[in-house]
């Protein structure tokens, strides 16, 4: 009754920088993502879907609006009297407080949370990637290899293995090196960011790194380095399935954009209504979407209470966006609450939350030259005002 078999700790609390300026006011896990979601809503389904029920969720950055979503974890069927979602701040202790330092320090402050569940497994996660994994077959591979950590990997082409943190491995899958981006990497299995560890081998690595005052405190930097280092059972874990760390604007553009349109043939497609492995997220309480007798929607995914008058092509709405006739939007995501005006368009482009795009406006150029373009939070562009493809707008812009 006391006990849980795995537990789950999840790290959203990045500042998330690359993603400027969509994480100016919220943490990177709160950012929206496919319409209707938001990054964090996939490694919470997944934690539910694999029969983990109670997960930690470690913030930091911007916690407001993460926290306010998350709540009490009903969406996530996680409201439970023992177990279930429980947010983790960093906070003040009888010896002071600090902020996390590291992904192994900002477990380590929490230590007290996994030993009230005493689990045999502690399941380590990054709240910033999309992707749909059974952590339950991790699991079990896990036991079955008798490790202390198991890695989950994916295989990644080997021009860009050195982005990566690379595991080398015998033909047994147990690890033998790990690479921090290499820049001759000796294999193509990258880590995810996701670990499962036997928790006495967890604690007893993170008191030791506390005490160690040449550590930076992180789980790729420092755990992993020496745990391999004193031969400890160490495994990685194949995962084969669609997944994409978001960390850039680029990489969120394409991610969004992989909802829509990825090739009937791929085998690693995301699917978002996948009815065998459901995405869960909070719902709002808004009217359908209406397209309207001008409006024209061609492959792109809209949100509820959309009112599409004009031309949208290959984007993402989400809630409450107003596309006024003879206004266009191609290859763009339109956050929720935007008005792009009669006369605009919107191309290749990220739009904020709370924007509005005056009438015959332009944002942004063809996708075809490789210039994203991004408009902040609750900016307005004014009518026959031009964003030039590529630019980032922060603030309001009354020279637009």
């Amino acid at each position: 009754m006391n006990k849980k078999h795995c537990i789950a700790m999840l790290l959203a609390g990045g500042q998330g920088s690359r993603l400027m300026p969509l994480t100016n006011y919220v943490a990177k896990p709160a950012v929206p993502f496919g319409s209707r979601y938001r990054i964090i809503d996939f490694p919470l389904s997944n934690c539910i879907n694999s029969g983990i029920d109670t997960v930690g969720v470690l913030t930091q950055y911007q916690p407001l609006e993460l926290n306010d979503y998350l709540g009490t974890g009903d969406p996530w069927d996680m409201n439970l009297r023992f177990g279930g979602l429980h947010i983790l701040p960093p906070y003040q202790a009888a010896k002071g407080s600090d902020w996390f330092k590291g992904t192994a320090n900002a477990i380590y402050q929490n230590i007290r949370f996994i030993k009230r569940y005493d689990p045999d497994y502690v399941l380590i996660l990054s709240g910033d990637h999309i992707y749909k994994m059974n952590y339950e077959i991790m699991l079990e591979e896990h036991i079955a290899n008798k490790a202390d950590c198991t890695i989950a990997v994916i295989d990644v082409p080997l021009e860009e293995a050195s982005r990566f943190g690379i595991m080398n491995t015998d033909k047994t899958g147990r690890i033998l090196e790990f690479e921090e981006k290499p820049k001759n990497p000796k294999s193509t299995q990258a880590s995810m960011g996701v670990y499962i560890f036997s928790t006495d081998k967890l604690i007893s690595y993170l008191e030791a790194d506390e005490k160690n005052p040449a550590s930076s405190n992180d789980f790729g930097k420092d755990i992993i380095p020496k745990m391999l280092e004193d031969g400890q059972r160490m495994f990685a874990y194949l995962f084969k399935g669609y997944w994409r760390d978001v960390g850039t604007l680029d990489s969120f553009w394409s991610a969004n954009m992989d909802a829509i349109s990825m090739p009937e043939d791929e085998p690693e497609k995301l699917i978002l209504n996948d009815k065998g492995w459901r995405i869960y997220f909070r719902h709002g309480y808004n009217h359908p979407q209406y397209i309207g007798e001008t409006g024209i929607q061609r492959n792109s995914l809209i949100g509820d209470a959309c009112i599409v008058e004009g031309d949208v092509e290959h984007s993402v709405l989400f809630s409450n966006v107003r596309i006024e006739e003879g206004a266009s939007v191609k290859d763009s995501i339109i956050m929720d609450n935007c008005v792009i005006k009669k006369g605009a368009v919107v191309e290749y482009a990220i739009v904020d939350s709370g924007c509005e795009i005056g009438e015959d406006a332009k944002v942004g150029g063809p996708k075809d030259e490789g210039k994203l373009t991004v408009i902040a939070k609750d900016n307005k562009i004014r009518k026959n005002g031009k964003v030039k493809q590529g630019d980032i707008v922060y603030h309001e812009e009354e020279d637009q």
